[in-house]
């Protein structure tokens, strides 16, 4: 891996890190402002539908103007978009702020754009996944750093945030060259800017396939990590503390197997097998987790999910770099970011309608429910595998 990578992978944890200082706040942040449960959790949807419309866009314009611009343009969004919201005095401004950060957030797909234009085709597995551990790496210390900054107040965690783009902005400025070789033709309607691809990339061959693939892997994730945290919480009998650790230990083992544990397994087996791996093991593990509530059974199944679940998305982004042409990679990923995005808004209400906070117990059903639909996915995957497998996996 050149230069160019490691700044790239350092930018995506950062970033990520960016990101993930604001999942504990973001409820508690709206109740302060007076709105209703239906209310707070409008400020997750907006961020995701917008993101869902905004990443084709980026996608395509850094295929036409290159990746440095255009992961600029997002990263100084997440900077302005959190600061407002971080000295928001009333909600409107503070969904105006999570609205503009979800349509300037392309940057992991930019991101993703820049590891593809910079490594070959042998080498992607195992790239995406140590940018996908860079990623989890983020993951592990941005609740922490959360902690940290509630100690002042919750609006300064979106400023911590705000100031952690702040630096991975700079970093691409000052260090990022341009990695783009080939820029996609100039289209005859100056307008068209990728929306129309959120339909055509479901036709193209060996994309639209992934792109399904990712958006139900996606919705079936943010179901189980909407009732995680209270079933952990409230049918476990844990605290915040112990939560935390968990999270610290889903982070190094994520990163372990994303660094060492695919290059191992890449040596054994193709890339499509690893993703079959990695959805089977995430279904078992989701529908395990709530059949005994008992601690040191959940945090086992815990680790097993960890280490499997790690590989699903490097995988899944890897097959869609490998199907596409060099000059689409930007499009291609953007299109995968945004049905991703769609997805965390689609998996919360599905779980959010099988609970009910007067009968903890129920926060289990929503993990039952996305093992049972994730084997369904799986199940897709291989009947499907033929349609988006590369010669050169």
């Amino acid at each position: 891996m050149n230069r160019n990578f490691w700044i790239t992978a350092l930018i995506a944890f950062v970033n990520s890190l960016s990101f993930t200082i604001l999942i504990p706040i973001i409820y508690l942040y709206g109740k302060q402002f007076g709105l209703t449960d239906f209310q707070t959790s409008l400020l997750f949807s907006i961020y995701s539908i917008a993101q869902f419309f905004a990443t084709p866009v980026i996608g395509k314009l850094s295929d036409r103007f290159g990746r440095k611009p255009l992961l600029i343009i997002s990263l100084a969004g997440t900077v302005i978009a959190n600061f407002i919201a971080g000295t928001a005095t009333t909600a409107w401004v503070l969904f105006f702020a999570r609205f503009l950060d979800g349509i300037t957030g392309g940057n992991a797909s930019v991101a993703q754009a820049v590891i593809s234009d910079i490594t070959i085709s042998q080498k992607r597995a195992q790239a995406f996944g140590i940018y996908g551990a860079a990623m989890g790496l983020g993951f592990v210390l941005g609740p922490a750093t959360s902690l940290l900054a509630q100690q002042i107040s919750l609006g300064a965690a979106f400023l911590a945030s705000g100031g952690v783009a702040f630096v991975a902005l700079l970093m691409t400025i000052l260090f990022l060259p341009e990695t783009l070789q080939q820029q996609a033709q100039k289209p005859k309607n100056i307008f068209d800017l990728g929306l129309g691809n959120l339909i055509k990339g479901l036709a193209m061959p060996g994309i639209g396939i992934l792109l399904l693939i990712n958006f139900f892997t996606g919705t079936t994730f943010t179901m189980f990590t909407y009732a995680f945290q209270p079933y952990f919480i409230k049918v476990l009998g844990q605290n915040s503390q112990s939560l935390t650790l968990l999270f610290l230990t889903f982070g190094t083992l994520a990163v372990i197997m994303q660094t060492w544990g695919i290059s191992i397994l890449k040596g054994k087996f193709d890339i499509v097998k690893i993703l079959f791996l990695g959805l089977f093991f995430r279904s078992l593990s989701f529908f395990l987790m709530p059949i005994w509530a008992n601690i040191n059974y959940f945090v086992i199944v815990s680790i097993l999910f960890s280490l499997f679940n790690s590989l699903v998305q490097p995988m899944i982004s890897t097959l869609i770099s490998l199907n596409a042409k060099a000059e689409d990679q930007g499009t291609v990923l953007g299109l995968n970011a945004s049905y991703l995005s769609i997805s965390n808004g689609i998996g919360p209400v599905i779980a959010g309608m099988i609970v009910q906070q007067s009968q903890p117990i129920t926060y289990g059903y929503p993990l039952y429910l996305a093992g049972v639909l994730t084997f369904l996915v799986l199940g897709f995957a291989i009947y499907n595998r033929q349609r988006y497998t590369p010669r050169n996996s």
